[in-house]
């Protein structure tokens, strides 16, 4: 049953269980009792992460306890790629298990050559947010990892490591975006070991950059500003190597920053952050996609939009969205974060009509990445109690497909 709870219905559970009052949880987040009320109502929808994630904490309980993660269906076909989650969790114990090639009973791993092809055939996938068809191909892909990691030594060794780390990668963000953290620490960690192995800062850096993920997505806000900070402090002396993907990392770390940032409301250190991401993306590829962080110009145009969403100004979520060139970034799943973003920020300037716009290009990019999120629900919920317009009819189905109740 609390899979089926509202977000609100969620935040009053938690409430109860702590002896609070409406009045005790206001106090706790600097809100009034008519604040509370409507949250806990459904009036007021929670649609940025910032606020959920500061409820989570006056309330000491975990973010995912107010999302109702994972969500799952009835059906198969409106699974969303939960179905992938078994054979993903079994490959990611035997891949950080130690002596795991050994458990795997001796199986002969295809040449780095022919892992490789099916990585860049998986990551494709992965940035399309096509979590059913990747999880039918990386728990394979892991398992030969883990045998090849185990075997291989000198280049060969940095290069599986390599490999493992961008495997490991995909499995982190299919975890997190599924609600399934437990899995995104275990993915990170061998992504961590994959860095350390391969004695690469790039890959030092990247597994970083996936931690802060982790932490993200499980409302550890200053923990994912602290190690974004401490590995641009460590990735600064590699700068004046003028190596491509050294600087890739620096701006995407720094894209990281903003993100923890504005959801600690601090407007000045994210637009700073925000604004070294955008001067390193101008020179670089506009198709830039160093570990899969897709850093690019684009994507950081991305991040100031939601970025903006999670400090509260929905002026400036609208007026910065409408300077994204967002089909020019080839991942579905950016795409479709862009339109989720651009959808709340225009529920929250009462354009309720545009909003409903933009929630159904983003679930028709990205259907499985935006039927996971929990700011969409929350947000398609918002909309089908809305006045009714001409996207009535397609928000309501979009709804049932959520299993919305």
């Amino acid at each position: 049953m609390g899979a089926e709870l509202s977000t609100g219905q969620r935040v009053a559970r938690a409430r109860r269980r702590l002896g609070w009052d409406q009045a005790q949880l206001a106090a706790a987040v600097g809100r009034s009792v008519s604040w509370v009320s409507k949250v806990e109502t459904g009036r007021l929808p929670l649609d940025r992460m910032s606020v959920v994630g500061q409820l989570a904490e006056a309330l000491d309980i975990e973010v995912i306890e107010l999302t109702g993660q994972p969500y799952r269906h009835d059906s198969s076909e409106l699974d969303s790629g939960h179905a992938a989650i078994p054979g993903l969790r079994l490959a990611l114990q035997q891949a950080t298990m130690p002596g795991g090639a050994v458990l795997l009973g001796g199986i002969e791993p295809p040449s780095l050559a022919d892992i490789s092809v099916r990585v860049e055939a998986a990551e494709r996938l992965r940035q399309d947010a096509k979590f059913t068809a990747l999880g039918d191909v990386l728990p394979q892909i892991l398992r030969d990892l883990i045998v090849a990691c185990d075997v291989a030594d000198g280049d060969d060794l940095a290069r599986a490591e390599s490999l493992m780390l961008r495997a490991s990668h995909m499995a982190r963000v299919s975890s997190n975006l599924l609600g399934h953290h437990d899995l995104g620490w275990s993915a990170v960690q061998r992504e961590l070991v994959a860095a350390e192995r391969a004695e690469s800062p790039a890959l030092r850096a990247a597994a970083r950059w996936d931690l802060c993920g982790v932490w993200l997505y499980e409302g550890e806000v200053a923990a994912a500003r602290d190690m974004a900070l401490r590995a641009l402090d460590d990735l600064e002396p590699d700068l004046s190597t003028a190596d491509e993907k050294i600087r890739s990392l620096w701006g995407a770390m720094h894209l990281r920053a903003a993100v923890a940032w504005s959801r600690l409301w601090d407007r000045t250190e994210a637009e700073s952050h925000l604004a070294e991401a955008r001067r390193v993306a101008a020179n670089l590829p506009a198709d830039g996609n160093v570990f899969q962080t897709q850093f690019n110009a684009v994507n950081a145009e991305i991040h100031s939009v939601e970025v903006s969403l999670e400090l509260g100004h929905p002026r400036d979520v609208l007026s910065r969205s409408e300077l994204v060139d967002v089909m020019h970034i080839a991942s579905g799943e950016r795409q479709s974060h862009f339109w989720v973003c651009t959808a709340a920020g225009q529920m929250m300037n009462g354009k309720a009509e545009a909003a409903a716009v933009s929630i159904l290009q983003a679930d028709a990019v990205a259907p499985q990445h935006v039927r996971n999120r929990p700011v969409a629900r929350n947000l398609v919920d918002d909309l089908r109690s809305a006045n009714r317009n001409a996207r009535t009819e397609e928000i309501r189905r979009l709804a049932g497909h959520m299993k919305l109740s």
